[in-house]
Parts: structure tokens; sequence; C-alpha cells
């Protein structure tokens, strides 16, 4: 019955649905619907939504070209990957005005991307009937009761093969050939095609990550030329020396690394493991410390250039403001009944009681500080550990004899720090797990 009330109130949206058969399934159960938008319900919600369309072809003379982008061609990708389309100058549409627009082919006018939020915002708001005195609707309230197993939007075709199309842009096959593959690490990427077929948030998602992985690859030269620095310099360490030769650490003798089972032992039995720390713990740390403290500064002020640059070149500018007047959460705009006038805006907006307000975030706010203080105890707890099993390891690789030829390489203090890590480990992917959820319920309320 839900399904009936929902799919007729998107035909009356002006969406046209199309149901194959469930035999056409792999189980044989499943019934799919494809959704499908017409001119005039995109070019209505297109105006709704306020999204941004060509008007006129970019006439502004190019920038002179970089003379050391000829040592980066390896890098470059061909210029119809990379810039899929001109540039243009973009306006919000309108459907009294579509003779301003370059509207050469009324089935290629709007992206992909583009015709799937226009469809999701549809299905976000679609009602479906009125339960418990309440209106219900949404397509995310349908999924999860179970009236519908999954939504999503539709690729094109297969990502490894042409489309049968000559004239069809398989833009999805060409991300395959060009981006997503493993032999093409190297290459930049073709952000605006990603763009184009995936939409502004994926496409500004992988611009920060290949941002970061750029930036991130400095820092890994820095590291390794200090690494190659201790591997160098190893033999001069006069630390590691003086604990490796008998005439000094085979004569200082220890105390024993526990109260009751253990016994003394001679300094020179940690030499390999000195050896081995000076590796990563050397002069060169220094330099390496003061220059990861300049590169994060680097790297945030780097990003901000870049995302300005895409903002600009993407027309994002004004966008979070626009989605936030336009596109406020159904689950929001349903609970709040109430509207207040914006005195900053002078617009009416959806309004929660003062009452209403106080009760979430106190919960919240609890919530919060509950979490936080369970990251304090655990932290506390992996230090306890420390303390307690360091004395443990210690007696334990002292008395048995199966363990006396690696006790130069596995040392207690190592033993120690490797266990205390994968327990580090295993707690922040536990609380990550937890956190999600909560943030997300958080969130919602």
């Amino acid at each position: 019955e839900r399904r009936k009330e929902f799919e007729s109130n998107l035909q009356k949206a002006g969406l046209e649905l199309e149901t194959e058969d469930k035999k056409e399934s792999e189980n044989g159960k499943i019934y799919f619907v494809k959704i499908h938008a017409p001119w005039e319900v995109l070019i209505t919600y297109a105006e709704v939504l306020n999204i941004k369309v060509p008007i006129k072809e970019n006439d502004i003379p190019s920038t002179v070209e970089n003379p050391l982008d000829c040592m980066l061609a390896p890098l470059r990708l061909p210029d119809k990957v990379m810039h899929p389309e001109p540039d243009y100058f973009t306006a919000p549409f309108s459907k009294d005005k579509q003779e301003l627009y370059l509207i050469n082919d009324e089935n290629t006018f709007f992206s992909p991307s583009m015709r799937n939020r226009i469809v999701n915002y549809i299905l976000t708001r679609c009602p479906y009937g009125t339960e418990e005195g309440k209106k219900k609707f949404g397509i995310k309230r349908l999924l999860n009761n179970g009236t519908y197993s999954a939504a999503y939007p539709l690729h094109d075709c297969q990502y490894w093969k042409k489309a049968n199309d000559q004239n069809c842009d398989n833009e999805r096959y060409t991300l395959y050939m060009e981006w997503a593959r493993f032999l093409q690490f190297y290459k930049e990427q073709p952000l605006d095609l990603i763009r184009k077929y995936y939409g502004e948030k994926i496409g500004i998602y992988f611009a920060w990550l290949g941002f970061y992985t750029e930036m991130l690859f400095l820092a890994a030269v820095v590291g390794l030329m200090c690494f190659f620095y201790g591997l160098c310099t190893m033999d001069k360490n006069m630390s590691s020396k003086e604990i490796c030769d008998p005439a000094i650490g085979g004569e200082i003798i220890m105390c024993p690394l526990c109260d009751r089972e253990c016994e003394y032992w001679r300094l020179n039995t940690t030499c390999a493991s000195s050896e081995y720390s000076y590796l990563f713990d050397n002069v060169a740390t220094l330099f390496f410390a003061i220059f990861m403290g300049i590169w994060v500064t680097l790297f945030l002020e780097f990003w901000k250039r870049r995302q300005a640059r895409l903002k600009y070149e993407w027309d994002l500018v004004d966008f979070e403001e626009e989605q936030q007047q336009l596109q406020l959460r159904p689950e929001y705009e349903a609970k709040c009944t109430q509207k207040k006038k914006n005195p900053v805006t002078q617009e009416m907006e959806p309004y929660l009681p003062i009452t209403s307000q106080a009760v979430r975030f106190c919960i919240s706010g609890t919530t919060v500080l509950f979490w936080v203080s369970l990251i304090i105890a655990s932290m506390i707890a992996v230090i306890v550990y420390r303390l307690a099993v360091y004395a443990a390891f210690a007696s334990l690789m002292e008395n048995t004899q199966t363990l006396q030829p690696i006790s130069g390489l596995l040392t207690p203090q190592l033993a120690t720090s490797v266990t205390a890590s994968c327990l580090n480990f295993v707690i922040i992917m536990i609380l990550n797990f937890l956190y999600e959820r909560i943030a997300i319920w958080i969130t919602d309320m």
C-alpha cells in the first residue's frame, strides 16, 4: 500500500515510472522500478533548486602557459578527458527565459549528476500517506521500514566497454580507462569529468584526496631522506658503539626488569635494538619534526587556495548558502511545524521551541561528554597496560629458553610497545564504529 501511494504521488509530480518484471531479476523475486525524468520536470525543479546552466561560451583569453608544462607532459591527460566540455558563463535556470540558455539538445542539456540531484530531491519529499496522525514522506523512511530494498541512480552502461551507440559519450568508460586503473596512478585526475558524471560533491572529495596525496608524497620523500641519513650514519653512532662494545656495554650491569623472577643483565644485550632505533631517532628526526610543523600549515593554506579556485571554476561560490535556503532536511521540516521570521534574511524559516532545543542540547551534550570520558578512560587503560605488562614480558623472556635467540631483537620494551599499539588500534576501530552511529543520531536529533 505504501509503494502504491508513493509511486502514484511520484507520477503526479511528473516522473515517469517503468516497472521491470521480477523474472528479469537474478533471484526472480525482486521488482525493479525505473524512474525517468521528462524535460518538464527537469526544468521545473532546476528553477526551484537554482541550478546554474550555460548561457554563453567563455571568451576570456586563457592565461599564459607555464614554461615547465612540457616537463609535466607525461603526467597530463588528453584535453578532451580533462575538459570534456568548453568553459561557459552560467546563470540560474529560469523556465520563462529558456531562449537565453545554450539548449542544443534537451536530452543532454542537464548532466547526469544534475538529473540525479533533481530526482533525489523529489524522492526525499514525496509523501506516501498518513500514519498515526502524522504525514509520512521520503524514500529514506521507506528504505528504513523495508518498503523498498534500495534506491540508487543507474550508471550509463558497463565501465569496461564502449557504448553501442557511437554518438553516446560514455563518461564511465572514459573514467575507467583514464583514471580508475592502477597503471594510471601517476596521472592527474580528470576532475571536470568526475564532476560532470558524479556531481560537485564527489568531485570536490577526489580533488581533496588527490591534493592530500600529493602533499603526503612530498612529506614521504623528506621522511625517506631522513631514514637514509640514519642508515648511512648508523656506523658512526657513538651511543650504539658504546652499548655494543664488550669493554663498555658488556661490563655495565643493569638492574632486573621485574621484581622477583628477573635477573641482572648486561647493557650490550640491547645492542641490535639500539642500532635499529637509531634509524628512526637520529639528528635528522629533529629536522623532520620541524619540517612537518611547516608542512601541515602549508597544506591547509594551499588547500584553501585550491578549494577557492574550484569553487570559482565550478560555480560553487554561493552553493552552500543556496543549499541551506533551498534544501532543509525533509525530516527537520516535518518536525518543525512552527515558522519564524529570520531577523537577518527576513525569510520565514522552520523553528523549534526553546524547550525542545534545550532538551536536545542537553541530551547531545551529555552524550558527547560521555564518549569523551570514554576516550580518556581508554587512554589511561592503555598506559596502565604498558606499566603492568612490561614486567610480565621481561620475566617471560628471561625465563623462557625458546625466546632466548630473539631476545636481542625482541626486547621487553619493544614487545610492550607493539602490543600496546595493537590494543590502541583495536580500541580506535571499535570506538570509530560506535562514534559514526552516535554522530549520525545526534545530528538527526
